[in-house]
């Protein structure tokens, strides 16, 4: 029988990772395909978010979380494991990128499991903006992104757009699937597989429809994220990235602060080579540092409040 609060966190944190964390996944790839009908970009990526839950549940038998959760025991969800996907989706409203793995899974983790998470998104979001950095220095002397592209060249930079974006697709889910998986059995039945499924596939088309919604913000106000050139390379440079620190160890880790991380060391990549100055781009840094900050924050409360509930 699925207990209520079960369902209620299963949906709440189903619709809050989609709204929150996706955007950082599939934002360039909506910014840089304005012209396609939203439709077409969704159901190219339902395919792959269907796809990536039933190699996971095939795969792990029964788990869609890839093994992310091991070190999470299932447990009996009451309405304050609830509160902390509603008060994401709250947060979400407001286009703060949050991380939604530590705000739903700090209801859920031991302090010491809480510990290893928050090391391990402090060094993927340093990994992220050191190879950023010198990635985007590297590449700036050979490439001006901000140059159209041949035309010539237009279609294959939007395919290989494509299939970078599908591939970056899988690996963040690979990652994020744990936050929303936390709510149900570890080895969880058809039922629980199928309503999954429907409700990811019902709020992404949102999302598309949305294009991202005040999330998106954090990708078009970055330099060049709408041309599909720059698109490719970011979604590549990220899903490099992730597949890293997954193969690492199977402790849950915030894709938010990565994503945070490669942008801020991109921008400043391009600063440095004298594109921006840096007095414009600390602003947008520093900004999206602080909301990260406030997302741990709420994370740490909630933390505190259900270790003093039960």
């Amino acid at each position: 029988m699925i207990e209520i609060w079960s369902l209620c966190g299963l949906v709440l944190a189903g619709i809050s990772v989609m709204s929150n964390d996706a955007v950082q996944t599939l934002g360039t790839f909506m910014a840089s395909n304005r012209k396609t009908p939203w439709w077409r970009l969704w159901l190219a990526s339902s395919l792959v978010l269907v796809s990536t839950i039933l190699y996971s549940w095939f795969a792990y038998n029964g788990d869609i979380s890839f093994g992310r959760l091991d070190k999470i025991p299932y447990i009996q969800v009451e309405w304050y494991h609830a509160m902390a996907p509603a008060v994401l989706l709250l947060l979400t409203r407001y286009g703060i990128p949050v991380s939604t793995t530590f705000l739903v899974l700090s209801a859920f983790a031991s302090t010491v499991v809480f510990e290893k998470m928050l090391v391990k998104s402090m060094l993927g979001y340093a990994i992220a903006a050191v190879v950023a950095y010198v990635f985007w220095v590297v590449l700036s002397k050979y490439l001006d992104e901000k140059r159209e592209v041949n035309p010539k060249h237009v279609r294959k930079w939007r395919i290989a757009q494509w299939c970078t974006t599908g591939f970056l697709w899988f690996t963040w889910l690979s990652h994020d699937l744990a936050n929303i998986a936390v709510f149900a059995p570890r080895q969880m039945g058809a039922e629980y597989l199928i309503g999954i499924i429907v409700l990811l596939v019902a709020t992404l088309s949102y999302v598309f429809y949305n294009q991202g919604g005040k999330i998106q913000e954090i990708v078009i106000e970055k330099s060049s994220t709408s041309y599909v050139r720059s698109a490719t390379i970011i979604d590549a440079v990220y899903a490099f990235i992730l597949l890293y620190l997954k193969q690492l160890n199977n402790i849950p880790m915030s894709t938010t602060w990565v994503f945070v991380g490669l942008l801020c060391g991109r921008e400043l990549a391009i600063a440095t080579m004298r594109e921006k100055k840096i007095k414009e781009v600390f602003p947008l840094v520093t900004r999206d540092f602080l909301k990260m900050m406030l997302g741990l924050s709420v994370s740490v409360v909630i933390v505190l409040v259900v270790q003093a509930i039960s």
